[in-house]
C-alpha cells in the first residue's frame, strides 16, 4: 500500500544493532499477506462506516504502533519547521488521499480491482520520471514496460467490451490513489532525501500528519456513526495496525537489511494475494481477464524497474 517508500527518499537508512531472529524472507512473505489482505480489510471496514472515517481509523492506529516504536527506540520525532512543512505534503500524498481515495474506490468496486490498480503505481512512476526526473532516464525496455503495463490495465478493465461491468468512478478514483503515491515519492525524493533523521522518524511524523489532516476533513463530510458494528471496526483496528503501522516496521527493517530494490519485490505479490482474498473470502467474482490483465501489469511494472547497466 505504501510500497516505495523502500526507495530510502526518507535519507540514511540505520541497520538495526540486534541481530535479527526472523529470517528476512518469512518477514517478506508476512508484509506480501498484510498488504494484499488490506484491500480486503478496507472493503469490510466500509461495510459499516464511511470511506474517512475508515481512513481516520486506520491512520490513528497506524500512527500509534509507530509512536510505541519510537518510544522503544528513544528516537525523537523531527526537528524544524522545513521538515516537518515537507512532511506535511508528504503526508497528503503518500497516506491521507491514497487511503481516502481507496476507501471511496472500493464502495462501488471489488476488492482484486483495487488491488491490482495499486499495482499501476511503478508505471505512473515511470511515466512521471519522463519528465520530473532528468537524472532518471528511460531506457527502451523501461518504455516499453510501460505501455505494456498500461495494456494490462486495459485487459483487466475489458475495454474490448466497452468497459461493462466496471465502475468508472471506483476505477478512477483507485487509479487516482495509484498515481498520488509516485507523485508523493518524487517529491520526497527532491525535499526529503538529505535528511539527517532516520526512517522511522520522519514516517512516524508523517503518519502523525496524515492522521491530524484526517481529523479535520473526516467531521466535515461525515456525521458521528449512531452505531459500532463490530466486524468492520476490527477490521479497521487490523488494517491501521497491521497494514499500516506494523506493515511500515517490517518494510523498514527489509530495506536496511536486504535493499530497498529487494524489498520493493513485494509490490508484485500484493495484487496476487488481495485478488485470492477477494475472490476466497468476499466471494468476489473473477474472469479471465483479470488475472490475464494482472499479470500483464506485473510484467510491465516489472520492466518499468529495470536500470540500465551504464
Amino acid at each position: 500500500m505504501t510500497t516505495a517508500m523502500t526507495k530510502a527518499t526518507h535519507g540514511p537508512l540505520r541497520t538495526p544493532a540486534a541481530r535479527r531472529t526472523i529470517d528476512w524472507r518469512i518477514r517478506f512473505a508476512a508484509l506480501s499477506l498484510v498488504w494484499g489482505f488490506s484491500f480486503l480489510l478496507i472493503k469490510v471496514g466500509t461495510d459499516g462506516y464511511a470511506p474517512f472515517q475508515v481512513t481516520l481509523g486506520r491512520l490513528v492506529f497506524g500512527t500509534a504502533v509507530l509512536a510505541a516504536a519510537l518510544a522503544m527506540k528513544r528516537e525523537r520525532l523531527p526537528r524544524g519547521a522545513r521538515t516537518w512543512a515537507h512532511l506535511t505534503v508528504a503526508a497528503l500524498l503518500l497516506n491521507a488521499l491514497p487511503f481516502s481515495l481507496f476507501a471511496y474506490a472500493e464502495l462501488t468496486i471489488p476488492s482484486t480491482l483495487a488491488g491490482i490498480c495499486n499495482a499501476t503505481s511503478p508505471l505512473w512512476g515511470m511515466a512521471l520520471s519522463l519528465v520530473a526526473l532528468s537524472e532518471d532516464r528511460p531506457t527502451r525496455v523501461r518504455v516499453a514496460g510501460l505501455g505494456l503495463g498500461f495494456l494490462g490495465v486495459l485487459t483487466v478493465l475489458g475495454a474490448w467490451q466497452g468497459f461493462t461491468g466496471v465502475d468508472p468512478t471506483g476505477t478512477a478514483l483507485a487509479l487516482l490513489a495509484s498515481l498520488s503515491y509516485p507523485i508523493g515519492w518524487i517529491y520526497v525524493r527532491r525535499t526529503l532525501a538529505g535528511s539527517s533523521d532516520s526512517h522511522l522518524s520522519l514516517t512516524g511524523a508523517q503518519l502523525l500528519l496524515a492522521t491530524l489532516q484526517l481529523a479535520v476533513v473526516t467531521p466535515l463530510f461525515t456525521s458521528m456513526p449512531t452505531r459500532f458494528p463490530v466486524v468492520p471496526l476490527l477490521a479497521v483496528a487490523a488494517l491501521g495496525t497491521l497494514g499500516t503501522g506494523l506493515a511500515v516496521l517490517i518494510q523498514y527493517g527489509l530495506v536496511a537489511e536486504v535493499g530497498p530494490t529487494t524489498a520493493q519485490m513485494v509490490t508484485y505479490f500484493i495484487p496476487v494475494i488481495a485478488t485470492a482474498a477477494g475472490v476466497a473470502i468476499l466471494g468476489e467474482s473473477l474472469t479471465w481477464s483479470t488475472p490475464v490483465g494482472a499479470v500483464i501489469v506485473l510484467a510491465g511494472a516489472a520492466l518499468t524497474q529495470v536500470r540500465s547497466r551504464g
